[in-house]
C-alpha cells in the first residue's frame, strides 16, 4: 500500500510541475493504467536490484528540490528554458 501512495506523489509532483495539463491528466491515466497491470513485477524488479530504490529517491529528492526553490521564486534552469 505505501508503495501506491508514493507512486501517486510522484504523479501528482509531476502534474505540478506540467505546463499542458490536459496532456499531463492523459499521461497520468495512462501511466495508473500500466501501474496496476505492472506493479507486481516492477516491485520484483526492484527487489533484485536495490539501486533502483537509491535512483528513485535521488528524483524525488530532485524534484522537492525544484518546487520548494520554485516556491522561493528561485527559478532553476531546465534544458528547455532559454
Amino acid at each position: 500500500m505505501i508503495d501506491i501512495v508514493f507512486s501517486l506523489d510522484s504523479v501528482i509532483t509531476a502534474v505540478g510541475l506540467a505546463k499542458h495539463v490536459p496532456v499531463m491528466v492523459i499521461a497520468v491515466v495512462i501511466a495508473v493504467g500500466v501501474m496496476i497491470f505492472s506493479a507486481r513485477a516492477l516491485g520484483n524488479f526492484v527487489d533484485r536490484h536495490p539501486t533502483v530504490k537509491m535512483l528513485a529517491l535521488s528524483f524525488l529528492i530532485l524534484i522537492g528540490v525544484s518546487l520548494f526553490s520554485e516556491g522561493l521564486e528561485l527559478h532553476i534552469p531546465n534544458s528547455n528554458s532559454r
